[in-house]
C-alpha cells in the first residue's frame, strides 16, 4: 500500500510535468493531420472519398518501428533523445504553416505530400518521446505518467480540433495554420530545457542489435504463439472507434453543425470528458489492475460507438451532440488509460524504444488503412449503418482479451500500477 507521503511524491514531482509536455507535444500533429486538415478540406469543397483516403498518409505511425532502431543506435550532438526531439520539432514547426498556402482543390497531390512530410516527423518524435518518458520514469511512476502524458495529448487536441476551427470563422486559413504551428513551441523549450537520461544499459553498439534484439527479446519472452496473439489484440482493440471517429468532423458538419458549433460544444464536451476517463481511469486501475480495466473499459468504449448512430438518426441537435460525444470521449479516455498501461507492460526496459514503437504502429494501423475506407463505407452506406459497422468490428479485439488479459490472472492482479 502506497502511504500518502509517497503518493504525494509520486504525483507532485518534475518527472509528472514533463509527461505533460511530452503528451502535448505528441498529439499536437497528429490531431492536426486527422481533425484541423479534413475540415480545411471538407470546408474548401474537397469530397469525402478524398478525405478518407487522406488517412493513408498517416502510414508512418504504422511502420515507425522500421526506423526506431536508428534513434537507439545514433546520438546527434545534444544527445541521443534531446537530440532526435529538436530535430524533430523544429521540423514540424516550419512544415505545418505550409497547409495555409495551398489551394486544397488544385493543389492537393501538394497537400498530400506535405501531410506525408508531417506525419513522418511527427511519428518520429512520438518515436523518441515514448522511449524518453520510459527512460525518466521509475517502474512505481510508470502508470501515472503514462496517464498524465495521454491526457495531454488529448487536451492537444483542443487547439486543432477547437480553437484552430473557431478561429477559421475569423482569418484566412494560413493565418490559422501558421497559430496552430506556434503550439509546437511549448515541447521544443522543454527539449531545450530538461537533461538528457542517463543510460541504464547502454546504447546497441550496432545497428544490426538495435534492429534485432527487440522482436527477439519479444518473441522469447512470450512464445510465438502469444506473441502473434498479443499483436493481433493491440492491433483489433481500438479498431471499431478508431474507425468511427475517423470522419468525426465531416460528419458533424453533414449534420448541419457549423465550424463554431463543433468547436465550442463537440470538441469541448469530449476533451473534458476524455480527460476525466483518462484520469478515473489510471485511478481505477490501481485497484482492478490492467487486465480487469481492459475489459470493463473496453465494454464502455465499444458501447460509446452506438452513440454516434443515435446523432445520425437525430440529426442537428446540440444538447444530443454533447452528450454523444461526451460519453465517446469518457468511453476512449478509460479505454486508452488500460491500453497504454498494457503496452508499457508489455515492452521490455532494455528495448523499450523499438518495442514501444512496434506497438504503437501496429496500434495505428486501423487509423491509417482501415480508416482510408471510411468514406467509400459511409457513401455506400450511409452514416447509421456504418457506426453499427464500427460496433461490431469492435467485438474481436474483445474476445482477445480471454487469452492475452483473462479476468482472474493473480498474477497480474498482484501487481498494480
Amino acid at each position: 500500500m502506497t502511504s500518502p507521503r509517497n503518493f504525494k511524491e509520486i504525483i507532485f514531482n518534475k518527472r509528472m510535468l514533463i509527461c505533460v509536455f511530452t503528451g502535448f507535444s505528441s498529439g499536437l500533429p497528429l490531431y492536426i493531420l486527422i481533425s484541423l486538415l479534413p475540415a480545411w478540406l471538407r470546408s474548401e469543397g474537397v469530397d469525402l472519398k478524398a478525405i478518407g483516403l487522406f488517412s493513408l498518409i498517416s502510414l508512418p505511425f504504422t511502420w515507425k518501428f522500421i526506423w526506431a532502431p536508428l534513434f537507439d543506435r545514433y546520438s546527434p550532438p545534444l544527445g541521443r533523445r534531446r537530440g532526435w526531439l529538436l530535430i524533430t520539432q523544429l521540423a514540424l514547426l516550419f512544415s505545418i504553416p505550409a497547409f495555409g498556402y495551398l489551394h486544397a482543390q488544385l493543389d492537393i497531390w501538394t497537400v498530400a505530400y506535405l501531410a506525408a512530410v508531417v506525419a513522418f516527423f511527427s511519428a518520429s518524435q512520438d518515436i523518441v518521446l515514448d522511449a524518453y518518458r520510459r527512460e525518466i520514469l521509475p517502474d512505481i511512476e510508470l502508470g501515472l505518467g503514462n496517464v498524465i502524458h495521454v491526457n495531454a495529448y488529448k487536451i492537444a487536441g483542443l487547439i486543432p480540433g477547437s480553437v484552430s476551427l473557431i478561429l477559421a470563422d475569423h482569418l484566412p486559413w494560413h493565418s490559422v495554420f501558421v497559430i496552430t504551428a506556434l503550439f509546437m513551441l511549448p515541447g521544443l523549450a522543454m527539449t531545450l530545457l530538461v537533461k538528457e537520461p542517463l543510460l541504464k544499459a547502454g546504447a546497441p553498439k550496432t545497428l544490426k542489435q538495435a534492429v534485432v534484439e527487440p522482436f527477439h527479446e519479444f518473441i522469447s519472452r512470450n512464445g510465438i504463439r502469444t506473441a502473434l496473439t498479443i499483436l493481433a489484440f493491440i492491433f483489433l482493440y481500438k479498431l471499431g472507434d478508431s474507425m468511427a471517429t475517423a470522419l468525426a468532423t465531416p460528419f458533424y458538419l453533414d449534420m448541419g453543425f457549423s465550424k463554431t458549433e463543433i468547436g465550442l460544444v463537440a470538441k469541448n464536451a469530449g476533451l473534458w470528458a476524455s480527460v476525466a476517463g483518462g484520469i478515473l481511469g489510471g485511478l481505477w486501475m490501481i485497484q482492478l489492475g490492467i487486465n480487469r480495466a481492459l475489459w470493463l473499459f473496453g465494454l464502455v468504449q465499444m458501447v460509446a460507438i452506438l452513440g454516434f448512430a443515435w446523432l445520425a438518426v437525430a440529426g442537428h441537435d446540440v444538447l444530443i451532440l454533447a452528450l454523444v460525444i461526451g460519453f465517446e470521449a469518457f468511453g476512449v479516455g478509460l479505454g486508452t488509460a488500460a491500453f497504454v498501461a498494457y503496452i508499457a507492460q508489455t515492452t521490455h526496459p532494455l528495448y523499450t524504444a523499438t518495442q514501444f514503437a512496434l506497438f504503437t504502429s501496429l496500434a495505428a494501423v486501423p487509423r491509417t488503412v482501415a480508416n482510408a475506407g471510411t468514406g467509400f463505407m459511409v457513401e455506400r452506406m450511409g452514416w447509421f449503418h456504418f457506426f453499427i459497422t464500427c460496433f461490431l468490428l469492435a467485438i474481436p479485439g474483445m474476445l482477445l482479451l480471454y487469452k492475452i488479459a483473462p479476468w482472474n490472472s493473480i498474477k497480474e492482479n498482484e501487481q498494480p500500477l
